[in-house]
């Protein structure tokens, strides 16, 4: 996930934090050489790249990642424009501190390389929908007084009836940590040996009816549903809309697992979201730290251009430069698969790859409205997130339909400048890719097709923010398409990934046809959205050291 600028033969490194704060864009980054050689070579500094390479870091592996951009960060990464500081994706988080066995995948890899990441802590988001408008709390008694007063006593029964169920499944969901996840026999040993005792006591404790229920975890959230025969349309369409806020699909395509675990992290006394007081990109910066603490080496602007094989194996990646960058023992892609696919010569690639990888669906793209306005005359009580749904009966994975909205600088003020707010509207995965392709992005056309397709966003945050907003006031407005997502985003038609629809396929694993060549990310198991990515990259870099490195990696950290 990267843009498109050549490395020179002094690759820029990455300059982190500078007491506690972002550094200054590229005046501040230092340059190092490079060698020309790593153990492992990461194309791609994703979430999915940066944890992976940090973690083989922390096992003394020499790594080298590669990115085509001029920051890091991939989909994560975060921009400024007249002192605002916008993200450029992902803005709504859970876990980030939390530590221990069943710790969100991210916050394990942020432990075991000992870093921390501060967080604003807030419990609810407001909620726009054909119904009403309330704010959603999250927790395991508010939202039953949103579901008494929006959608009636049956609502609050069978949500009622879902928690008793589901909550209690979060101990098998969670029993085995996602850092002790490994894609060789030696999972046997770090994960299921390892964690025996503590899963076979979760079963225990569930009884036997919710154990049976535990068999159905890497099936469809919906067959759940079914079985407990909820249908209060409601409720139907508030778990499709969670379900379409994890992972871009629909109850009835993600697995249970991922909702299961969801569930617990929202819906379970004490429970919290969080988000990190420099913005999405302070968790891209405590990965990058923890990289380069370790020995990790990034280079930014270094355009992968191709894989190399040799000998039927993966041995390095050209850069656009002309650079031959060796990797000794992997090269891993954080690329999508798609992407990824483009850079292998075709010559090496079996068919059945190839057309898997060319027939799975793709997930839509993007639209992106970033604003930077004037916080006088906006109401004190703003808070951080937004969700605006316009029609139920088009489904929440419909395009125009659903739109989501950050404000982050209600929580981190110095995200914008003095006295402002920085906003990100965008609609997730829904936008579709041939409306725009083949358009020249300096036409009319395509400047009138931004204006039309961007109303509904522009709509949803004049309903959001209320009076004192104004169109005409706002000192930065931005609004991206799929082809500004393909294009910074390095994404293969600006999609947001794979449309895998659980219980019918699967994701696939890590390893590839072709020896020493690896895949994290979201193309990849588990799947998309930020834990998601990060247990991709762990898993594979646990995958290229021995068990006794990987066990002695949990020891360190106590799970």
């Amino acid at each position: 996930m990267s843009t498109m600028m050549a490395a020179p033969n002094l690759v820029r490194c990455y300059s982190s934090y500078r007491n506690g704060l972002r550094s200054e864009s590229l005046k501040s980054k230092w340059k190092c050489k490079a060698d020309g050689e790593a153990d492992v070579i990461v194309i791609g500094s994703g979430i999915g790249g940066l944890c992976c390479g940090a973690l083989l870091a922390r096992y003394e592996e020499d790594v080298l990642v590669v990115e085509s951009h001029d920051q890091p960060g991939g989909a994560a990464h975060s921009f400024d424009v007249k002192g605002f500081k916008f993200d450029s994706g992902p803005s709504l988080f859970s876990g980030l501190q939390s530590r221990g066995p069943q710790a969100n995948p991210l916050a394990q890899v942020l432990d075991a390389l000992g870093e921390t990441l501060p967080c604003a802590t807030y419990d609810s988001w407001m909620v726009y929908i054909p119904e009403g408008q309330f704010l959603s709390r999250i927790g395991p008694t508010e939202f039953f007084k949103d579901l008494q007063q929006y959608a009636g006593p049956n609502a609050v029964d069978e949500w009622r009836k879902l928690l008793d169920a589901v909550l209690p499944l979060s101990a098998a969901a969670m029993a085995l940590p996602p850092l002790s996840i490994r894609g060789d026999w030696g999972v046997v040993s770090t994960a299921a040996a390892r964690y025996a005792p503590s899963l076979l006591k979760s079963f225990i404790q569930m009884g036997p009816r919710t154990a049976l229920g535990a068999t159905k975890l890497l099936r469809p959230f919906s067959e759940i549903l079914d079985d407990l025969q909820l249908k209060d349309p409601f409720i139907r369409n508030w778990i499709d809309l969670l379900a379409f806020l994890l992972a871009g699909v629909k109850a009835n395509a993600v697995l249970s697992a991922e909702m299961v675990y969801m569930f617990a992290e929202w819906y379970k006394p004490g429970c919290c979201l969080e988000y990190p007081l420099h913005g999405s990109a302070a968790i891209v910066d405590a990965l990058v730290r923890g990289l380069e603490k370790f020995g990790g080496r990034i280079s930014l602007q270094s355009h992968v251009e191709n894989i190399v094989v040799e000998n039927d194996r993966a041995i390095g990646v050209k850069l656009r430069s002309g650079q031959f960058l060796r990797a000794k023992k992997a090269v891993v892609s954080n690329a999508s698969m798609w992407d990824t696919l483009k850079l292998l010569p075709k010559e090496v690639v079996a068919k059945s790859f190839s057309d898997r990888i060319n027939t799975t669906p793709q997930c839509d793209s993007f639209m992106h409205l970033h604003l930077g306005f004037d916080a006088e005359g906006i109401r004190s009580d703003l808070g951080i997130h937004h969700i605006v749904v316009n029609d139920w009966k088009r489904g929440v994975d419909a395009d125009q339909n659903v739109v989501l909205i950050s404000i982050p600088s209600v929580l981190s003020p110095h995200l914008a400048p003095h006295g402002k707010h920085v906003l990100h509207a965008y609609m997730p995965g829904t936008e579709p890719f041939d409306l725009w392709e083949g358009l020249d992005r300096r036409s009319a056309e395509y400047r009138n097709l931004k204006a039309e397709r961007s109303e509904v966003m522009w709509k949803a945050v004049e309903r959001a923010v209320g009076e004192g907003f104004s169109r005409e006031k706002c000192e930065v407005k931005l609004v991206g398409s799929p082809l500004t997502h393909q294009r910074f985003l390095r994404r293969n038609r600006g999609t947001y990934g794979p449309a895998v629809q659980a219980g019918t396929d699967t994701f696939p694993g890590h390893s590839t046809p072709i020896p020493q060549l690896y895949c994290c990310g979201d193309s990849t198991f588990p799947g998309i959205g930020v834990p998601a990515v990060a247990a991709s990259g762990a898993i594979v870099a646990n995958s290229l050291v021995s068990v006794s490195q990987h066990s002695n990696l949990l020891d360190a950290i106590g799970i």
